[in-house]
């Protein structure tokens, strides 16, 4: 009797490396990483600027108390009070906004109207196979019917002649 040999811990962790979504997690992890610069950058270059042209440039100088006297460093942190740093929350609030944007518009949105032409031109070419089928069944059908009707009317000319 052979024993079964169980694969070593080894082998199980590069199988488990060489699957597709460890793989999938790795780019998107990286890629991510890339574009949340790309958003900082939109967020500091263009975002601040026009808020600014309102107000401060930094929205994290938005501020109200809860506990007077407050007072909060430029660097954000607390000198003393309780401060509700309202601005921050907004500008990490349109940060998400503006990437959530973007991926969508630049990523899922392309990729979606991709994959349904590329499920629409799939479903037409099943579709036409689909017709071709079934106009080949109602022809074998036809012929069929047609066999058994000539079929049918030789018996019947046999019966009247005996």
């Amino acid at each position: 009797m052979s024993a079964k040999k169980e694969p070593s811990v080894w082998q199980g962790f590069k199988a488990f490396l060489m699957r597709g979504n460890v793989v999938d997690l790795a780019v998107a992890v990286v890629i991510g990483a890339a574009f949340t610069n790309i958003v900082n950058s939109v967020v500091k270059g263009l975002i601040n600027p026009l808020v600014g042209a309102i107000g401060t440039q930094n929205l994290d100088h938005y501020y109200s108390c809860l506990q007077a006297p407050c007072a909060v460093n430029p660097d954000g942190s607390v000198k003393n009070g309780v401060p509700i740093l309202w601005g921050t929350v907004i500008g990490a609030t349109l940060t998400f906004v503006i990437t959530a944007a973007v991926v969508y518009f630049l990523m899922v949105l392309p990729m979606s109207k991709y994959l349904a032409r590329q499920e629409a031109r799939k479903k037409a070419r099943m579709g036409t196979q689909e017709v071709i089928e079934v106009t080949e069944l109602e022809v074998l059908k036809e012929i069929r019917d047609a066999l058994l009707a000539q079929r049918g009317t030789e018996r019947g000319t046999e019966r009247d002649t005996r």
